[in-house]
């Protein structure tokens, strides 16, 4: 038998510094020579562009090889660029890959032994695992958080679950991956960040590893993104024979952030991520207190909210109030100790309810052009920052640990996408008080897709106060769900809560129905347990459903 051909590791090549010189140039397109290129990081980022305008940089048949576990490409402050062709992957990569060769009797340690070319025990850091089967090579089950990870030796890890117990799905054979590191300059999070930018277009950007999300894009307006791709790469040309990657990168596929203008994803592929394949989100303010037309303030992290901004306001019970719009906003005394004391046994992620990095601290007073009753624990958030305008087209996603697609922004379309193997829902429309990301939805179509084999529900869309019960109808506006098959998808096929005027027709259900979602599942009412399509507060513009939450 031949010998395995020996595979390209790539040359060194300083591209950050070629790109640089042919801007300098005024050359416009810069074309750089096809190739594998080993790139060493400056600042814990790969290849930096910025402050660039009306640019093209052709990069097909370029892959930039990142030679440590930090951020590959940074975008920032650019109108008008468009990036084509890149390729980007790791050596080492930002996760590491093996078998479980042994379990505890409660299946809460795992004895894992790392596949050859992969890197070593000592890498792992406690983050991401996953469990696949062998045989499929599919999720075994849920994402199990771990409470230790120790290493045995160079290719072995003991890695002990939170929770868990004798009945846990894992078996002795299966794959694991778990997230790993090698940054000896420093980290900085995510494959492609793009920041502050104005229609930046990424076409056939491929991503086949990650720390993080694959591409996150914050503050921007209308960034398109056109036949890009996170996957985990094929055997044939990855840059080692090894055990095949079982994984693309350690979290979101694509996340963006306080878009002025959404993004548009248009054929895009985002499969075996450790995540979402796409959230469209902004942020929530907390509330505290108020008088008249003056609330007291909150900020999640930075103050993104502005004189001049409609805001979208939320009550503690989940209630949407008309939106009203911020006439000042004014700096006020940081979090009191009452309030930090309130903070402490709510509903939301743990790094919020403590103050984590400086989460929630800052005040503010926000006066608003009208007087409004708001409780605390209500929310604010700029309408001008959640990503409102997007189009999600004729893309491919799924087979990842959590949600096909995770919307929160309004006047956006889905449309003739499929979504296969996502964990947790196909297409979730929901705010998240617990991660205070905004916000409710208005005017959203989405008609045309096909989701399948997935073990919750095809599509949900809800709204849960802050209290956490399903919000009255009007949190969401205008939905209309139209002309989307579903198959071996669990019941109900369709969930939708709080919604004014929901549209629900001409969708197709499989002939053989399957069993109730346990994701969710508190939402449905006794009497629809087992409906292929459920409403919950809801009012019809066209609908086949209609139910109230007790």
């Amino acid at each position: 038998m031949a010998a395995e051909p020996a595979r390209d590791p790539g040359r060194d090549f300083d591209l950050q510094g070629f790109i640089d010189a042919a801007v300098k140039n005024g050359t416009n397109p810069v074309r750089v020579e096809p190739g594998r290129y080993r790139v060493k990081p400056r600042l814990s980022q790969h290849l930096v562009l910025r402050g660039l305008a009306n640019l093209v940089i052709d990069c097909t048949g370029v892959e930039m090889i990142c030679t440590e576990t930090t951020r590959a490409l940074s975008i920032a402050d650019c109108e008008n660029v468009t990036l084509r062709g890149l390729t980007i992957d790791y050596d080492p990569l930002p996760f590491t890959q093996g078998r479980i060769t042994g379990l505890s009797p409660d299946k809460r340690v795992h004895e894992v032994t790392l596949f050859d070319d992969y890197p070593r025990a000592q890498a792992a850091t406690n983050s991401k695992y996953e469990i696949f089967r062998p045989d499929t090579r599919l999720l075994r089950r849920d994402c199990p958080q771990l409470e230790a990870v120790e290493v045995v030796d160079d290719s072995r890890l003991r890695l002990t679950k939170a929770d868990g117990g004798s009945g846990d799905a894992e078996e002795i054979g299966d794959l694991v991956v778990i997230a790993a590191t090698h940054a000896p300059g420093g980290s900085a999070a995510h494959a492609v960040e793009c920041h502050g930018s104005r229609q930046v277009v990424l076409e056939d950007v491929s991503v086949y590893a990650s720390n993080c999300f694959g591409f996150l894009e914050t503050d921007c307006d209308a960034t398109t993104y056109r036949r890009c791709r996170y996957d985990r790469r094929p055997p044939e040309t990855d840059l080692v024979v090894r055990e095949p990657r079982i994984r693309s990168g350690n979290a979101d596929a694509f996340h963006s952030k306080h878009a002025a203008v959404g993004p548009r994803y248009l054929e895009c592929v985002a499969r075996f991520m450790g995540d979402d394949a796409v959230n469209i989100c902004g942020d929530y303010h907390l509330i505290m207190g108020g008088e008249g037309r003056t609330l007291r303030v909150l900020a999640k992290h930075g103050m993104n909210l502005h004189a001049g901004d409609a805001v979208e306001l939320v009550a503690f019970d989940g209630r949407r109030l008309p939106d009203a719009v911020v006439v000042d906003i004014r700096d006020a005394a940081p979090i009191s100790p009452d309030e930090a004391a309130w903070l402490k046994p709510q509903r939301m992620d743990e790094r919020l309810r403590t103050n984590a990095g400086g989460l929630l601290s800052k005040g503010y007073e926000v006066e608003l052009d009208r007087a409004v009753d708001l409780p605390r624990g209500s929310v604010i958030a700029s309408t001008r920052a959640m990503g409102n305008g997007f189009v999600i087209d004729r893309c491919t996603f799924g087979f990842n640990r959590s949600r096909g697609m995770l919307i929160k922004a309004s006047h956006g379309t889905i449309t003739n996408c499929t979504l296969q193997g996502s964990w947790i829902v196909g297409i979730l429309v929901s705010p998240e008080w617990w991660w205070l990301e905004s916000g409710s939805s208005s005017d959203l179509v989405i008609t045309g897709n096909s989701i399948l084999d997935c073990p919750t529900s095809g599509i949900i869309v809800q709204a849960i106060g802050g209290n956490g019960r399903v919000a009255p109808a009007g949190a969401h506006k205008n939905i209309s769900i139209v002309g989307n098959t579903f198959s071996n998808v669990a019941l109900p096929f369709i969930l939708c809560t709080s919604t004014e005027d929901l549209t629900l027709k001409d969708n197709r259900f499989p002939a053989e129905q399957g069993v109730p979602s346990a994701w969710g599942a508190e939402l449905v009412p006794a009497d629809k347990k087992g409906a292929p399509v459920v409403a919950v507060n809801c009012t019809e513009a066209e609908s086949p459903a209609r139910e109230t939450a007790p």
